[in-house]
């Protein structure tokens, strides 16, 4: 499928650089049978049914941005994918300057030697020492913030809260699922009020979310992987709801592909610990779930194609058009959207 079927003009002014005050004061354009309609997230309880469950990726985002040196060469380094105890995959900024066995200085005394290269520019670092890695981490990193952020304005102190959910539990991601940064204490009492239930699953977010889709052919685009687990008492709960009627609606593009990537041909939702490298593009039979929150997207990404898969192409074409016509803000700090297909 051509690449292009999935690009549209978004002007700058839409990517917005702090979220919503307070969170689920949020725009929320929900999309499904009957049309397009402009509400707020606090609005949900009252656009869900009693028995229907919410599922969250609890992963907690880490430091995994560092400025280092090797020599008199800077060298940026943003955290990828976790290889073991002290071992990572990472992209690197200036990569040119550094060699496998370098050793590259971070702030705070934390060090790290390089090690083997990958085809995507990236390589692996192994943090020196016996701290533990999260320490240092906590020392020598930052928030790594997406690069429609970063690239207009500085990472701050209002960050380290602003990027992570209220879910947030399991260390490990290097971007946040940012449909549920949305979600308040006030909210969630709300949709349990109303029998909206809602359940915990873990994927870690990597960078690689935020890598352009170079090929011309989705045929051709090579998914990036990321580790996820839903315990087997979750599976069950899962299966239980949705065998009662009830729908199982993902918060987030990254609880949608872990549910997906854990459910069989025959619809049940298997317990899963693994890396799933699931593409989901127009032609998918969704398996697991009814309906999808998510923020609204890059054009050409792989989370617009996600979303058209979901609902039709042309349906997201003219959603994302109402959205910027109307002023909706865009991805991780933006508004929201909830995608109901009809089944």
């Amino acid at each position: 499928m051509r690449v292009d079927l999935f690009d549209f003009d978004l002007p700058p002014e839409r990517i917005a650089l702090r979220p919503a005050s307070p969170r689920d004061a949020a725009r929320m354009l929900v999309v499904d049978g009957s049309g397009m309609r402009d509400l707020k997230v606090r609005d949900l309880p009252g656009l869900l049914r009693a028995g229907d469950c919410l599922v969250f990726n609890d992963t907690r985002v880490i430091p995994a941005q560092l400025e280092g040196r090797r020599g008199e060469a800077k060298i940026g380094v943003t955290l990828h994918k976790r290889l073991g105890p002290r071992d990572w995959q990472v992209f690197v900024r200036n990569a040119k300057r550094v060699r496998p066995g370098d050793l590259i200085d971070f702030a705070a005394d934390v060090q790290a030697r390089a090690g083997e290269r990958y085809e995507d520019g990236g390589m692996t670092l192994s943090f020196l020492g016996e701290e533990p890695l999260e320490l240092l981490l906590e020392r020598a990193g930052r928030m790594p913030l997406p690069p429609y952020i970063a690239s207009k304005r500085e990472t701050d102190a209002r960050d380290h809260d602003d990027y992570q959910t209220m879910f947030a539990d399991e260390p490990g991601a290097v971007a946040a699922p940012t449909a549920a940064l949305h979600f308040t204490p006030d909210l969630l009492a709300a949709l349990e009020q109303a029998g909206i239930r809602h359940a915990l699953l873990t994927l870690h977010v990597g960078a690689g979310t935020f890598l352009p889709v170079k090929a011309d052919d989705t045929l051709d685009h090579r998914m990036h992987a990321e580790w996820g687990r839903i315990e087997p008492e979750t599976a069950d709960r899962l299966n239980t709801i949705r065998a009662a009627g009830g729908r199982l609606i993902a918060v987030g593009t990254t609880s949608l592909r872990l549910l997906e990537s854990a459910t069989g041909e025959d619809g049940i939702i298997r317990p899963f610990a693994d890396e799933t490298r699931i593409f989901i593009t127009p032609g998918y039979r969704f398996r697991a779930v009814d309906g999808l929150m998510t923020n609204f997207h890059l054009p050409r990404s792989t989370l617009f194609m996600l979303v058209s898969a979901l609902m039709g192409t042309e349906r997201m074409q003219a959603a994302y058009a109402h959205a910027i016509a109307g002023g909706y803000r865009f991805y991780s700090y933006g508004d929201s959207s909830l995608l109901l297909p009809e089944r």
